[in-house]
């Protein structure tokens, strides 16, 4: 069975989910710890990807209950978690720019864009708004993610003023792709979609 194929169930919501769309945690010592790559040892407790729901389960003391434990949880555990999906998807983009899946520059964005390369763009949240009404208009079908700051994507690519980054159509692309995903769902999925 696929990676996509295998689903949990959410335990704020009680919803069966897939993998690709849950945060996977657990208790070493009696004390959560995040586990996304599922490395560490233990039975894992899932929850929807959600910054909203793992408050939540914070709040309710859903793990403690879950586990059967009085855990020790970090008291910057949710921002902890956001920065470890943040710098996941930072790396992506990272590992496909050293692939040559990645592109910079508008320029560059706009040729490859012509000729239906472009698996999703990347557009720093703080570009100029001429900017950002160019690259919608040339984008029309493509997704684009506003995740991160020029800065954080100058740092994450080693390179200065990077606005626009396109990501090209491989195989590399849908790992970005779903990291990418993850994040951003984390910082807006409310959890109240209809199952």
């Amino acid at each position: 069975m696929s990676r996509e194929q295998i689903a949990r169930k959410c335990i704020v919501r009680g919803v069966v989910r897939p993998n690709e769309e849950l945060l996977r945690f657990v208790v070493l010592n009696n004390t959560l710890l995040p586990d996304f790559g599922k490395k560490l040892p233990g039975k894992g407790m899932y929850i929807t990807c959600s910054r909203l729901l793992l408050e939540k389960a914070l709040e309710k003391k859903v793990f403690h209950k879950v586990s059967r434990h009085n855990l020790k949880i970090a008291e910057d555990f949710v921002d902890m978690v956001g920065n470890l999906l943040k710098q996941k998807a930072l790396a992506s983009l990272n590992l496909a720019r050293k692939s040559g899946t990645l592109i910079t520059g508008f320029d560059k964005l706009k040729e490859a864009a012509k000729k239906e390369k472009v698996a999703f763009i990347i557009e720093a949240g703080d570009a100029g708004t001429v900017g950002k009404e160019k690259v919608a208009f040339l984008a029309k079908s493509i997704e684009i993610f506003n995740l991160f700051s020029i800065e954080e994507l100058d740092m994450a690519l080693n390179k200065e003023n990077t606005v626009n980054i396109a990501v090209l159509k491989s195989d590399m692309a849908e790992m970005v792709y779903r990291d990418l995903k993850k994040y951003q769902n984390f910082l807006s999925y409310n959890g109240e979609n209809n199952e």
